[in-house]
């Protein structure tokens, strides 16, 4: 792997946002300091109207919802319990919400003309998203121009950060970093989940079927590269586009080679839910280890829209999944104040998106005490979040980024589903969580 394994993360104290000055102090749960205490600075002129905005970009509809919804839960929270502490500077928070979801799909044209829309808004000191890759890579070179920054909790190719081809997406600005990311990246989730398949369930044969969208392939490039390092034979793999009814030609063509496991390269809404669903009723695979990335471990409960244990039902036992973040949580109040908000446990990258929303709160905090303006306080957020010399206090643990816009402490989380739980309809259920490090950390 290019990351180097650390170990798993045990919870510990939640640490506040220290700027360049290489330190750190404690504080309570969800509180928001910079240094100086501009948090207690009135709103000045620069406030328009008394109130800044927060975008979100997620899909939000159809068969995406499983994966967004939550995700912009964890950002409506942290709004909510900033604005009860009496907001920023002075100045109340809202939200301005966007959906990619075109037709229940993520859809990265959609995506591209929400970014327009949010830039637009000046009111917009930051955006929590994208959920996948390939929007990413539509709303960057947006974003970079306009000088927005954007904070994504769950995108994961390579590409979209690291050059060369992260370099192609910041043309208009190549020096100002504009989007930084809490998620861990393909580089380390697919070797993961090959590690995990191979060591811990201990197979040494796996076919692999990816989504051809650029997320499912770069997580299957990863993935498949590791399995052979480790010793693993693939014995075929197969790229299906969302539009596929029928994957069982390629099910029953891979059984035939005997694998001793599968890896679902993509999202259950871009078609792999359904080759779990189909997958599982051809001979010689109805009870090998199905394996996914993010997409497809989404977290939700049998009985949740779009979820990937609704669209596979019965056929979701014996499947893994990976999550690029930590289950363990700095703030351990985290879990119990988003359920008492919407009546439901978080999904994958709930937290995420609340740490993301921390970091834009932090540097809005930070950029108040200079701004004069709205495009000030804008820009103030921006180069205040991508500083490297910068740390966060975040319910994910204390985060900095790298010349790239990656999380130098990544995490990668792994789960099972339980058909036993949620009334029979079926859950994950948390196995491991491991951290790493990341060699472009300067």
């Amino acid at each position: 792997m290019k990351y180097g394994k650390l170990g798993a993360l045990g919870a510990g104290a939640l640490l506040v946002f220290s700027a360049c000055s290489g330190t750190t102090a404690t504080a309570a749960p969800g509180t928001s300091t910079a240094p100086g205490g501009s948090s207690a600075v009135a709103a000045g002129a620069w406030c328009v109207g008394g109130t800044v905005k927060i975008g979100t970009e997620l899909p939000m509809s159809g068969g995406e919802t499983a994966n967004g919804a939550p995700t912009a839960n964890g950002v409506k929270l942290a709004i909510k319990q900033q604005n009860a502490k009496g907001g920023v500077a002075g100045c109340k928070l809202d939200i301005n919400v966007q959906d990619d979801a075109l037709n229940g799909v993520h859809d990265p044209q959609t995506g591209a003309k929400n970014m327009q829309t949010l830039v637009a808004d000046a009111a917009v000191m930051g955006v929590v998203g994208p959920f996948n890759s390939g929007v990413a890579k539509a709303e960057i070179p947006i974003s970079n121009g306009a000088g927005l920054l954007m904070c994504s909790p769950a995108n994961t190719n390579n590409g979209v950060t690291q050059p060369p081809e992260g370099d192609t997406y910041r043309k208009t600005n190549p020096t100002k970093i504009s989007y930084i990311r809490t998620a861990s990246p393909d580089s380390i989730q697919g070797p993961s989940a090959a590690d995990y398949l191979y060591k811990d369930l201990g197979k040494t044969s796996v076919y692999i079927i990816d989504d051809t969208e650029t997320f499912g392939v770069g997580v299957g490039d990863t993935f498949q590269a590791e399995f052979k390092k480790l010793g693993g034979n693939v014995v075929k793999r197969d790229s299906a586009p969302k539009s596929t009814t029928d994957y069982t030609p390629l099910f029953t063509a891979a059984a035939a080679l005997n694998p001793q496991g599968v890896y679902l390269a993509g999202t259950t809404p871009t078609g792999m839910g359904l080759a779990l669903k189909q997958g599982r009723t051809v001979s010689g695979l109805e009870t090998v280890p199905f394996v996914g990335p993010d997409g497809v471990a989404d977290l939700g409960p049998g009985g949740t829209q779009g979820a990937t244990i609704t669209i596979a039902g019965a056929a979701s036992h014996d499947v893994y999944g990976t999550v690029g973040s930590a289950h363990d949580l700095a703030d351990n109040t985290f879990t119990a104040a988003y359920t008492t908000e919407f009546g439901g446990a978080p999904g994958a990258y709930s937290a995420a998106a609340y740490a993301c929303a921390q970091i834009i709160i932090a540097s809005l905090d930070k950029a108040s005490a200079t701004a004069t303006d709205l495009a000030s306080a804008r820009e103030g957020v921006r180069a205040n979040a991508v500083n490297s010399a910068n740390t966060f206090a975040t319910v994910l643990g204390s985060l900095n980024f790298d010349k790239y816009g990656d999380n130098v402490h990544p995490f990668i989380s792994f789960y099972k589903v339980d058909m036993t739980l949620a009334g029979g309809k079926g859950d994950w259920t948390f196995v491991k969580q491991e951290s790493f490090s990341d060699p472009n950390a300067q």
